[in-house]
């Protein structure tokens, strides 16, 4: 049932410029280390001498949590719209389909969109370093960590920034939680581990935090995920 659901959804959302979203974050990220790499290739090749690979994916994972939840926040937001746009949500929830099903199928799109943005990430990054004469060994477990698991452990916000957006029609508070989020992202490093703000940074970074960032991006975002599904279910959306 959730399947017709999803496919709905998958349907509504061309020419919404969601899949164009998806794309553009992987896409800056590329062309910003492409740009940074090919401005000062010297300095960075020297610098990165001994692992040059390594030098370029330390410096694309220091933007992934920004761009990560920058995206969690305008494809949630975007979803929501393509049925508060429409004043759709009447004639969707009359239909015999569950509310936790329609809630659970805009949960699983946000995560298609984002997995595509992970996956294209690591695509480019692999791309770029053999652009710029890295070789072709280029370390793939590393990439992929970067490219998904800062994904993973912003679950919780796409769980809360999805379950505000579909229940509200004005889209300005959850847009502005998460760009602020995003914003403040920048500077998680100063944040404690147990903080869920600091956790896409930790999964992008040293070993030692990835148990808990990941573990506890995935476990807090089911969490809020359940609650955000009881919610929509015993609520009316306009």
């Amino acid at each position: 049932m959730m399947g017709r659901v999803l496919s709905s959804d998958l349907l509504k959302i061309r020419r919404k410029g969601l899949w164009l979203l998806a794309v553009s974050g992987p896409f800056g990220i590329v062309a910003l280390q492409a740009l940074n790499f090919g401005i000062r290739y010297d300095y960075l090749t020297k610098k990165y001498a001994d692992d040059l690979w390594g030098g370029l994916i330390e410096n694309i994972a220091l933007l992934v949590p920004v761009t990560v939840l920058a995206g969690v926040t305008l494809i949630s937001s975007l979803i929501a719209n393509v049925e508060h746009q429409t004043s759709s949500w009447k004639q969707l929830l009359a239909l015999p389909v569950p509310r936790t099903a329609v809630f659970a199928a805009k949960f699983l799109l946000s995560v298609i969109l984002l997995g595509v943005s992970c996956a294209l990430l690591a695509w480019g990054t692999a791309a770029l370093g053999v652009a710029l004469g890295f070789g072709w060994d280029f370390p793939a477990v590393k990439i992929l960590k970067i490219s998904f698991l800062p994904f993973l452990a912003s679950l919780p916000f796409l769980a809360l920034l999805l379950w505000m957006s579909l229940t509200v029609r004005n889209q300005a508070a959850p847009v502005a939680i998460g760009l602020l989020a995003a914003v403040c992202s920048l500077f998680a490093g100063q944040l404690p581990e147990f903080v869920p703000l600091a956790w896409p940074l930790l999964a992008a970074g040293p070993p030692s935090g990835l148990r808990l960032a990941v573990g506890g991006g995935v476990l807090l975002g089911a969490l809020i995920l359940l609650v955000g599904a009881v919610h929509f279910e015993r609520r009316d959306v306009d």
